[in-house]
């Protein structure tokens, strides 16, 4: 067995102290690895970074160890029965994937922080934490006693995020012969019985659609911030997320989100922690995991997140379409949707997957994986005539692959939707998947079998779709993208200053005074450039930049198409 061992002595320095204490070595060196990322984000983080300090001991002397790579050490061990290796963690990172370590609470995400003892990842790990007495630990793991951890193996620990405090809000539900915890950590206003109402209606259409849950139970880590915040991430037994701010929470916009990225969390139990790319089974924690099918396993699970609102009621139809519309918004929001396909997308993720990255360059495999989601799971209908959706997809994905802990390829996925489709779908994957082809036509054909439409808007401000730019105004006015072959394309940079139009100064008032002037008027823009004062002349076109999509009901919709959307949804169309 691995033990470790988790104290402090000055909770506001944020430095955890980690003791590992390796017994039964026989071994003339060990070679210990931290994690250099985690699943659920795929990219490379470097957790080393936070590490201070690190030493190795045995009979209660000093040993060599010595840093080999960036985030691996070897430690001269000489067969000593016992190893004790010791550091300190910077735990200052508040987010649903970081650690943090105050006067008030310890929150750890052990890949963060935790060694592995290379040859001896399948053994059990014990984890004792040096907390107050009166606190409690909020974990997907149990406790074998006070203030003790045990799992089966590194892999089992690396994935079982903890909440410990002396403030920590708890409830719990039922259902198909898993108990689900809400944990929630922060002051806010619950409202308890809606709460527990709500999740258990998307936990049960979530579990009916699979036909079962994956573990026992499972841990809902609400870390509820006094700011405004947004992140969850997935784990086998449980998800952290991190929300604000907090005397917000059960206003409608922020409880809207609440329910989405619980949703969206609950799902991934399924898809990506069982239902997992073949590059990623196993892990490999301490190099890159590139894999192509992030549309499968963000894309879907971000359409079914919201979906499943809707499904069990919890949404109406008007919040679901507006989930829908904001996601439309966002794709359409650069012109990286004629650059990058979604597959690409996700092989980059290692890359700039996280960041804004430059200009157009490539799309998220969160908003183009869910629109193809949505697109394939109305095309699978028609095609079916409703014998077979997505949900028949995810189920067999589940059947052949999660439940089988076999990882599934680009080519399993897609010879399993030819498969339930009964013909090819090639052409879907050759345009919106592995392709840059537009997705508004296809998509505004498939919603015409639920009764609905896509439908197209021109973008109300007007310096975005008359002359093709976006602006940030702050303690500035600053350009921050220009969409391709506009009339801004060739005179205005990302970061120039806008100071005047038409010689009038600029005080948040631009859209304003593009008001005042007719659609094909050209204007003046008055800017600074690395600190150079220029100025540039802007000519309208024909064309609008920047639209605006929005599914709508169709007034013309069959009484066949409201059966439809009411397969879909499970929501009348009339309502």
């Amino acid at each position: 067995m691995i033990s470790y061992h988790l104290s402090y002595t000055s909770p506001l320095s944020h430095y955890l102290d980690i003791s590992i204490t390796i017994n039964g070595n026989s071994q003339q060196e060990l070679n210990l690895q931290l994690p250099t990322w985690r699943p659920g984000r795929y990219e490379l983080q470097n957790f080393a970074q936070k590490l201070r300090q690190v030493t190795a001991s045995a009979h209660g002397a000093s040993i060599a160890i010595e840093k080999v790579t960036k985030d691996r050490w070897v430690v001269q061990a000489y067969g000593a029965e016992t190893v004790t290796i010791n550091y300190s963690f910077y735990a200052r990172q508040m987010d649903a994937g970081g650690s943090w370590l105050d006067e008030q609470m310890l929150y750890v995400n052990p890949i963060n922080c935790l060694m592995a003892v290379e040859g001896r990842e399948h053994e059990p790990c014990e984890v004792t934490i040096a907390i107050p007495e009166n606190w409690q630990i909020a974990c997907g793991l149990k406790e074998t006693s006070k203030h003790t951890l045990l799992t089966k193996k590194y892999d089992e620990l690396v994935d079982s995020p903890f909440i410990a405090s002396d403030s920590l809000q708890h409830a719990s539900y039922s259902l198909a012969g898993t108990t689900f915890h809400i944990w929630i950590q922060g002051e806010c206003k619950t409202d308890w019985p809606k709460i527990i109402h709500d999740f258990e209606a998307f936990t049960k259409t979530q579990i009916e659609m699979f036909g079962n849950f994956p573990v026992p139970e499972y841990h809902y880590l609400n870390l509820i911030l006094p700011y405004r915040t947004y992140h969850g991430v997935e784990h086998s037994h449980s998800t952290v997320i991190t929300l604000g701010p907090g005397e917000l929470l059960m206003s409608p916009a922020l409880y809207k989100e609440f329910l989405g990225v619980s949703s969206h969390e609950l799902f991934h139990t399924w898809n990506v922690k069982k239902i997992r790319p073949k590059e990623m089974l196993p892990y490999n924690l301490a190099q890159e995991n590139y894999f192509k099918t992030g549309y499968v396993a963000e894309g879907i699970t971000t359409y079914y997140g919201d979906y499943m609102l809707a499904r069990s009621g919890v949404f109406t139809t008007q919040q679901y379409f507006d989930e829908l519309n904001t996601t439309l918004q966002r794709y359409y929001a650069d012109y990286s949707r004629y650059q990058m396909s979604v597959a690409d997308s996700s092989f980059d993720l290692w890359l700039d997957g996280y960041k804004p990255g430059i200009p157009d360059r490539k799309v998220s495999i969160y908003i183009k994986g869910a629109l193809s989601a949505l697109l394939l799971d109305l095309e699978l209908r028609k095609a079916t005539n409703n014998q077979a959706t997505s949900d028949t997809v995810i189920r067999e994905l589940w059947q052949r692959f999660g439940k089988q802990t076999i990882g599934y390829t680009e080519q399993d996925y897609a010879a399993l939707v030819d498969e339930i489709a009964g013909h090819s779908f090639k052409s879907y994957f050759d345009n919106y998947i592995n392709g840059t082809t537009p997705i508004e036509h296809a998509l505004n054909e498939a919603l015409h079998y639920v009764g609905c439409t896509l439908k197209r808007h021109e973008n109300t401000l007007l310096y975005e779709s008359r002359f093709g730019f976006k602006m940030s105004q702050e303690q500035t006015i600053k350009v921050t993208a220009i969409a391709p072959e506009s009339p801004a394309f060739d005179v205005l940079s990302v970061d120039d200053e806008l100071v005047a139009l038409n010689g009038r100064k600029l005080e948040q008032n631009l859209q304003h005074l593009l008001q005042l002037l007719s659609p094909s008027e050209t204007i003046t823009l008055t800017l600074f450039r690395e600190k150079q004062l220029r100025q540039v002349i802007l000519t309208p076109t024909a064309h609008a930049y920047y639209p605006k999509y929005t599914i709508e009901k169709r007034p013309d919709a069959t009484n066949a198409e409201k059966e439809n959307f009411k397969h879909w949804l499970n929501q009348d169309f009339e309502a």
